[in-house]
């Protein structure tokens, strides 16, 4: 196949093993070229710029802003772009924003490598690609009542180990108030304490736990 003819990719990912590994499937590929490389989302969007490739590989947790944002800016700019979002996290909540916000797949890192050839090859041809694992993660909570703004601010100041006067004062709303939110919240995720809504929040990527002292997941 001429050089003309590949399929051109742009890998953004903060982790250097990831972007190696993605490189080196790539670079494999007779149909296949890696035309360019990032390691946050600014520099995602600048290279999508720079090389207008046909396919872009973006994580989704990068170190500046969101591979959820660059995906916007890049197709607020590009509408025609095909993006496929790369997570190492089953999150429904995140899945979904993506989709919506226009990204063509939706990949979780931990799927082998022929199914992202395959989804590579699938999103240059003009088709959306959800593999059946991210499909039914999104289906289990399909028809669900999502958690208002509110809640989800007084979850993220109770994942920071606040207590409902705090979170008042914090929030510039009653006591009361909280207490509501906070009943509302768990009826909603399905639990048992505050701790577990947490846990639930965080897994289902509705909120993430900010610590400059641990590690980033991506």
């Amino acid at each position: 196949m001429s050089q003309a003819g590949r399929i051109r990719v742009l890998s953004v990912d903060d982790h250097p093993l990831m972007r190696e590994g993605i490189a080196a499937i790539i670079r494999n590929e007779p149909d296949m070229e890696l035309v360019g490389e990032a390691s946050s989302g600014r520099e995602a969007i600048q290279g999508y710029r720079e090389w207008k490739p046909d396919v872009t590989l973006m994580d989704l947790r990068l170190p500046d802003i969101s591979g959820f944002d660059a995906l916007i800016a890049i197709r607020s700019e590009f509408p025609d772009a095909r993006i496929i979002m790369l997570t190492t996290f089953e999150g429904d909540v995140e899945m979904q924003r993506a989709l919506e916000a226009g990204a063509q797949g939706y990949m979780l890192k931990s799927m082998p490598r022929k199914q992202l050839l395959e989804m590579i090859r699938k999103v240059h041809s003009g088709k959306k690609q959800i593999p059946t694992e991210v499909a039914a993660q999104l289906a289990e909570h399909m028809g669900e009542e999502a958690l208002s703004k509110r809640e989800i601010e007084v979850l993220e100041k109770i994942a920071e180990g606040n207590r409902n006067s705090d979170i008042a004062a914090l929030l510039f709303i009653s006591e009361e108030t909280v207490k509501g939110h906070v009943k509302h919240l768990m009826e909603k995720l399905g639990a048992s304490d505050r701790t577990h809504a947490v846990t639930i929040a965080v897994r289902r990527g509705i909120i993430h736990l900010h610590d400059s002292s641990v590690s980033r997941p991506s």
